[in-house]
């Protein structure tokens, strides 16, 4: 693999790692399989690429949070309000935002940004072509991780924690768990909307079916961080899921190396994915066996 190829696949595993990021509040903390997250990582691509051709692409970003936070507390409602299942809330807005993501570009499914000015060409202005888009993403990356493990030690972040480890507990301490909810959501939603808008500044394109899978490549980002890094810590979550997501991007820049057919590469896609889910209960398997053999010699030798 090519230089060229293997700092794309980080460039772009630093990109998606904030959806795995996203998810980890929602998945992880809330306990909540938040569905919304496919329509909100279009959505903030289609944001960021409308207004990267108006000019203003800096105002896509900010925008694309703002819409991202908003979908999210549609969700929340959904869930709390009206007291729809948490995956089924998540499938409606998913639904609704296919609409949404259409109006917002125009109409149309697919909008090019080549030759339009995007936040990364300061960058590459500044630092060169080469690296120049590396070292903004590194720099966004590690600000928003830095202020999500802020956040998440205050007062509101530990009750958003609360929420999600025992609803009941948090509601007889005289916290309203329909409003820790619905910022969790609304900042869950809000982050994977700027991954949604950097990307599409990244490669220089939008397209209505970016979102597609989302959830499951988040997930197994996700999973490979704590694989990895491990989960004693809220830092060391967070380093796990920006690890986990850079890795996965490599294994499948690894994977168009050997030549693979864009056709089998979702095949490829779905082994990596299943095997980073179900690896800690393979795991606990290879242990249990490891156990009773233990066992057995024990015995054997009496």
């Amino acid at each position: 693999m090519s230089l060229l190829a293997f700092r794309g696949a980080i460039e772009q595993g630093m990109i998606y790692s904030l959806v795995a990021i996203a998810l980890f509040v929602s998945y992880r903390i809330l306990d909540i399989a938040d569905l919304t997250t496919d329509g909100t990582f279009t959505l903030g691509a289609a944001a960021s690429a409308i207004f990267t051709t108006f000019g203003t692409p800096w105002l896509g970003l900010g925008l694309a949070v703002i819409m991202g936070a908003a979908a999210g507390f549609v969700t929340a409602l959904l869930q709390t309000k009206l007291k729809v299942q948490p995956i089924l809330a998540g499938i409606i807005t998913m639904t609704a935002l296919y609409s949404i993501n259409l109006i917002v570009m125009g109409g149309k499914s697919n909008l090019p940004l080549m030759k339009k000015s995007t936040v990364f060409t300061f960058f590459e202005t500044l630092f060169g072509k080469n690296y120049g888009k590396l070292i903004f993403i590194v720099i966004v990356v590690t600000l928003l991780c830095a202020l999500l493990a802020f956040f998440l030690r205050t007062r509101l972040g530990l009750s958003i924690r609360a929420t999600g480890d025992n609803k009941d507990m948090v509601r007889s301490s005289s916290i309203n768990p329909a409003f820790t909810i619905t910022i969790g959501l609304m900042l869950a939603n809000a982050i994977t909307a700027l991954s949604g808008a950097l990307f599409a500044q990244h490669q220089q394109f939008s397209d209505i079916s970016l979102g597609t899978g989302m959830v499951v490549v988040g997930l197994a980002s996700l999973i490979i961080g704590e694989v990895i890094i491990g989960t004693s810590t809220i830092p060391r979550c967070i380093i796990g899921a920006v690890v986990g997501s850079i890795i996965y991007r490599i294994i499948i820049a690894f994977a168009l190396n050997t030549n693979i057919s864009a056709s089998n590469l979702k095949l490829v896609s779905a082994i990596i994915v299943a095997i980073a889910i179900s690896y800690p209960a393979i795991k606990e398997q290879i242990a249990f066996y490891k156990l009773r053999k233990a066992g057995r010699n024990h015995v054997n030798t009496k």
